[in-house]
């Protein structure tokens, strides 16, 4: 028996939060029942700087119900800071923390067989989606291009994990090791180490309200992970510089013989095409060494990650 922690960031799921508060209230009543769980076990709401009344929804279920405790955030500081924020405020009152969100999309009945595994000996234990059926095929085809996108620039991460997962005591300490302001838990994660497994299961639909994540936010997301862990775009911008200076070469053989040959007027458009291609390039390479740049500015203003405003418990 161990005491367990459900950590769930929240951000406007005044819809929805009556229900998963319900849902999660009765798995984890089973667990205890079981013996798995101790009593001293919580569900700990993060309250991620709500403009609707989900933090007022956090203090009455609190009231009705001490199962329940609420961290409120001084402001909206994203959902990564958010979960960061709860797992460190918890560390020291459970032997182990499960992140899932408020949508319970997110299968609890996976609960079970984490537990399990974290009784076995496992410090993280992923949830991983069995599949992806459910989803449109755009949504499939980007979702797990972003996973392939990320193991071929050299960031460590399991496909098809988001932020479903357990991570005992000790882990989430060695977490909080990492300082970087730039969060993408999915990639530091895996990076703690220690003994870890994987739980399979469906994704279930959205039991109410808007997704926190449409395309715009995603590619912002798939972005920040990729510049956060992996520094290969700017290898491939010196292999496309390399690449671009041999070119050159035969550019030059080239525009010889045409200027020999008296042909040079009709090497015109050949030279518009290179000039706006080259010009391209360029730019797009300043453009990701400047997002690189920006990352180590603000890693050294080390502002911090998130602040808490209330912890209710």
């Amino acid at each position: 028996m161990f005491t367990l922690f459900l950590v769930v960031p929240c951000y406007n799921e005044e819809e929805v939060l009556p229900e998963s508060a319900a849902v999660l209230r009765d798995k984890l009543r089973a667990l205890q029942k079981e013996g798995t769980v101790s009593t001293e076990s919580r569900i700990v709401f993060v309250n991620d700087g709500s403009r609707d009344r989900t933090w007022e929804i956090i203090k009455a279920l609190h009231a009705a119900d001490p199962i329940f405790r609420g961290i409120s955030l001084s402001r909206n500081r994203g959902h990564q800071n958010a979960l960061l924020a709860g797992l460190l405020t918890v560390q020291d009152e459970c032997d182990a923390a499960i992140s899932l969100d408020a949508d319970l999309q997110d299968d609890v009945n996976a609960i079970d067989e984490m537990a399990q595994k974290f009784s076995e000996g496992c410090d993280i234990v992923y949830g991983v989606r069995s599949g992806r059926k459910k989803d449109s095929f755009f949504k499939r085809f980007t979702a797990e291009g972003f996973y392939r996108m990320m193991q071929f620039l050299g960031a460590d991460t399991v496909f098809n994990h988001a932020d479903f997962r357990l991570m005992s005591a000790r882990a989430i300490k060695a977490l909080g090791e990492f300082r970087e302001v730039n969060l993408f838990l999915r990639g530091l994660v895996p990076m703690v180490g220690f003994r870890s497994d994987c739980v399979y299961y469906e994704r279930l639909e959205r039991k109410a309200g808007e997704s926190k994540y449409p395309l715009g936010k995603m590619l912002s997301f798939a972005f920040e992970g990729i510049t956060s862990l992996s520094v290969k775009p700017i290898r491939f911008i010196t292999l496309l510089g390399a690449f671009v200076f041999l070119c050159s070469f035969a550019i030059l053989i080239y525009s010889l013989i045409r200027h020999f040959t008296g042909n040079t007027v009709r090497g015109w458009t050949f030279l518009a095409v290179s000039i706006w291609a080259l010009g391209g390039i360029q730019l797009l390479s300043i453009g990701v060494i400047g997002e690189y740049i920006g990352k180590v500015y603000l890693e050294t203003k080390k502002r911090p990650r998130y602040i808490v405003d209330q912890y209710i418990k």
